[in-house]
């Protein structure tokens, strides 16, 4: 008799975080994956000044963060939606943590590639996880919250993860490491989260078929997915240009040489489109849509009046344009996509989007790396702030199109 309560206890279920905590936590794991993901960007500069290498260099170092982000979502971006999202988003974290270890060691340019591929894959195993999650536990009474926080968590994890480490590395010891250090006490944080996560995907055959390489979109979503594209591209081309060059550019044209402002170029970007993003959560998406794309060319133009003047002031005001733009088009796309998809085509939906986004992302900036190199700065910046520009039009006239079909 008296071992039945030992009995008990030892086969009770493990206690789950309630449904509207584990939701934020989720937001706060995506939050931090994506602050760390932008850290190397204020760095980049500092790493130069040590190690000697280009702004070609600088953009491959930051294209091999992109191609094992896409890899992996391409590989494992279904994979929660067959094996469970905690065991995923878990690996996630590990890998994550793995690449912090790599940061705090390295020594030379080959350890940061090493370190950039590893942070790549995890971030892209995290990212497509964390978005169905999200949208798993979204509250019956608040249905567009979860695309509310798909939107903003990706911006204002970089906007923070930007600002923080240009403020460490301008006014804190270890500028190389401190910041690493600070975001592997956090991935602990986040494992020791995601064990008191509830399961939220029911487990279902087809797990090792789903790690075969391919993008699928369900027919019905497609005409939805394709109208998107194009404001897709264009706004995450333009985060691609800002946290790849954006400190060189804000070093190398306008002379801003302190650590802290390389940080605020991207946070000023990323900062306000997550605050847009909030503003308008509760605004028709079709008209979100319409300004975002309207906004981005808009901002665009600003900023290279601001390049081709070499005002400071123009080149911001131009930037918070962008960023409004950035951050109504990053809200009206996941707010669409996470009301049509159904639970089981979330994970696999999520990673296609992921993938078109950091295409755009990583090859423009790429390019840019090598014709800064050859050409120049000055001239790469606004043939790239002229390329976004179009692509904003042209957003704008599918949306449009997209609309009057409808």
């Amino acid at each position: 008799m008296s071992s039945s309560p030992a009995v008990a206890v030892a086969v009770r279920p493990r206690a789950r975080l309630p449904h509207p905590v584990a939701f934020t936590a989720v937001a706060v794991i995506f939050v931090l994956f994506m602050a760390a993901s932008s850290v190397p960007s204020p760095l980049y500069v500092v790493y130069q000044q040590e190690w000697g290498f280009s702004s070609m260099t600088l953009t491959v170092v930051f294209a091999v963060y992109v191609l094992g982000l896409i890899a992996s979502l391409l590989v494992v971006g279904a994979l929660s939606d067959h094996v469970g999202r905690r065991p995923v988003l878990a690996a996630a974290i590990v890998g994550e943590a793995v690449s912090l270890v790599l940061f705090l060691v390295a020594g030379d340019v080959s350890a940061l590639f090493a370190a950039r591929v590893v942070q790549g894959v995890a971030t892209g195993a995290a990212m497509s996880v964390l978005g169905a999650t999200l949208v798993d536990l979204n509250p019956s009474h608040a249905p567009g919250r979860a695309g509310v926080i798909s939107s903003v968590a990706p911006t204002s994890g970089l906007a923070l993860g930007a600002l923080g480490c240009g403020a460490l590395v301008q006014f804190a010891p270890a500028p190389t490491h401190l910041v690493y250090a600070l975001l592997l006490a956090g991935m602990v944080v986040a494992l020791l989260l995601t064990a008191g996560l509830p399961e939220t995907s029911a487990r279902r055959p087809g797990a090792l078929a789903s790690l075969t390489p391919r993008l699928g979109v369900p027919a019905r979503l497609r005409p939805d997915l394709f109208a998107l594209v194009p404001i897709l591209i264009s706004s995450w081309a333009l985060g691609g240009l800002y946290l790849s060059l954006g400190p060189s550019v804000a070093a190398g044209l306008f002379g801003l040489s302190n650590h802290l402002v390389g940080g605020l170029v991207v946070t000023l970007l990323c900062g306000t489109g997550a605050l847009t993003s909030l503003v308008l959560r509760a605004a028709p998406v079709g008209v979100v849509l319409q300004a975002g794309a309207a906004l981005l060319a808009t901002g665009m133009g600003i900023t290279l009046a601001g390049v081709l003047a070499d005002l400071v002031a123009l080149a911001v005001a131009g930037t918070v344009v962008s960023g409004i733009g950035f951050g109504a088009s990053a809200l009206a796309s996941f707010g669409t996509l996470a009301r049509l998809a159904a639970p089981a085509e979330r994970g696999e939906l999520f990673a296609v989007v992921y993938v078109v986004s950091y295409l755009a992302f990583s090859i423009p900036a790429v390019i840019a790396g090598f014709a800064a190199t050859s050409a120049g700065l000055r001239p790469t910046a606004i043939v790239y702030g002229f390329a976004v520009g179009g692509l904003a039009v042209l957003a704008v006239i599918a949306q449009s199109v997209r609309a009057a079909r409808r």
